[in-house]
């Protein structure tokens, strides 16, 4: 006898892309889900668009709720609102019991990603883009799923006209001022440069992230650590994945995520064999086995890397 599907939430705005997500969940297993609307605050039509997806819900016997947020004002609205997106979503979904939040990025979704984050000279992991299976940011026990990161917009769009339905349009998605927007009309002037294989590529990525994840965790199994201290000996281990063992040893120190390339610069001055301190972690690489420990009296930001003599 089979288990019963996990409970899941699905984020639908209103748009093609997620009322298309609305129905194939629908015909793939009613019931088996529930709906929620982020109101933003942004525009004076979103409470409206939060009704008409309730009220579609309702047609379709689907729970439907809409999540209202405040994001207040400053610089950078689209990464701000996905910060409280993903935090009303998560809280809706641990207050209903549910364990997974699925969400309609598509495969032009997924291009625009990569892109950007190539124009900002992203690693394996960030050119990986967004991956099919992860966690709710800020919300560790709750899944995040992205079901139609093989689908085209347009054929996402063709399911909601098919249907009768009407989707709401926001113009956000045409404003030359995200650069989002800016990466999907480059995208549609150069036809040979297909969002689908762009996908494909990051798909490929994300199996060379997960390697690369293999690797460290077999290469972090040989530190160790005694007093507070902890030691590891690099070898000929590749750069890439003595990154990501920095990465753990701050993580170990509860240090945090350092920006930028913060990491890179502290893991070349230990590899030169010399001693240098990023969020208050000191690191010494005066011998093949490297050491870290606490630094005394941390005076650096966790994305500065201090040098030692």
């Amino acid at each position: 006898m089979q288990a019963e599907p996990a409970p899941v939430g699905l984020a639908v705005s209103g748009g093609p892309d997620s009322l298309a997500l609305l129905l194939l969940a629908n015909a793939a297993f009613p019931g088996g889900f529930e709906v929620a609307t982020v109101d933003h605050g942004i525009r004076a039509e979103g409470a409206a668009e939060a009704i008409t997806v309730g009220r579609i819900c309702t047609q379709l016997g689907i729970r439907h709720a809409t999540l209202r947020i405040d994001l207040g004002s400053g610089p950078a609205l689209q990464e701000r609102a996905r910060k409280a997106r993903y935090s009303a979503l998560g809280e809706w979904a641990m207050t209903r019991g549910l364990q997974a939040i699925a969400t309609a990025h598509h495969a032009d979704d997924q291009a625009e990603t990569v892109l950007m984050r190539l124009a900002r000279g992203a690693g394996v992991r960030g050119l990986a883009g967004m991956r099919a299976h992860a966690c709710v940011p800020g919300w560790p026990e709750c899944a995040l799923l992205r079901p139609l990161l093989g689908w085209r917009r347009s054929e996402l769009e063709k399911i909601v006209k098919q249907a009768g339905m009407k989707a709401a349009v926001d113009p956000s998605n045409t404003n030359d001022r995200f650069e989002r927007v800016r990466m999907r009309k480059m995208l549609a002037a150069f036809p040979a440069l297909d969002p689908a294989f762009v996908a494909t590529s990051a798909s490929h990525l994300a199996q060379a992230d997960s390697a690369i994840e293999w690797a460290t965790q077999r290469s972090f199994a040989s530190a160790e650590t005694h007093e507070g201290v902890v030691y590891w000996a690099p070898a000929d281990t590749p750069r890439v994945i003595a990154l990501r063992i920095l990465e753990r040893i701050l993580a170990r120190f509860g240090a945090g995520t350092p920006r930028g390339n913060a990491i890179s610069r502290w893991h070349d001055r230990l590899a030169a064999g010399k001693v240098a301190t990023l969020g208050g972690v000191r690191g010494d690489g005066r011998s093949s086995t490297w050491r870290f420990a606490a630094a005394r009296a941390p005076r650096f930001r966790s994305s500065q890397v201090s040098e030692s003599p």
